[in-house]
């Protein structure tokens, strides 16, 4: 069986984080469990600074989402701005600014934006993110 190439690994580590950025923005906890390791670990502004480990912290904001009315009626729209992926060996590093559509509950447009970088390593052909560092949304 041939190595991927260098685009072809890019390409996939693109594609699998949208699916997780996507996940997260329509509240999608299975398809979102199913792109992490179960020791996932990560430093974000809902962590107040501490290194969290595990899926749990994460699922809590998921079935919090899933009880609001509002997820579901607002729109939701992400991007990816000026990613830049780093291979090394199974794993890649990507960085990138993410920029979240929605309508507030007035009905206007807004927009948020926050920098990530996230750790994903490539086991038995799949992608799986092991690690993330999210700065506060602005």
């Amino acid at each position: 069986m041939s190595t991927p190439s260098h685009d072809t690994l890019v390409a996939e580590v693109l594609s699998a984080n949208q699916r997780l950025l996507e996940s997260i923005a329509e509240g999608d906890w299975n398809t979102y469990a199913g792109l992490c390791e179960t020791d996932l670990t990560c430093f974000e502004p809902e962590a107040r600074g501490e290194l969290v480990s595990g899926l749990a912290f994460h699922k809590f904001y998921f079935d919090l989402a899933g009880t609001s009315s509002s997820r579901g009626a607002t729109p939701r729209h992400t991007t990816m701005c000026a990613p830049h992926v780093h291979l090394a060996g199974d794993v890649a590093v990507i960085c990138y600014v993410r920029l979240t559509q929605s309508v507030d509950a007035a009905g206007h447009p807004q927009t948020g934006r926050c920098e990530e970088t996230r750790v994903w390593r490539r086991t038995a052909g799949h992608w799986r993110h092991v690690h993330f560092h999210r700065s506060a949304n602005g």
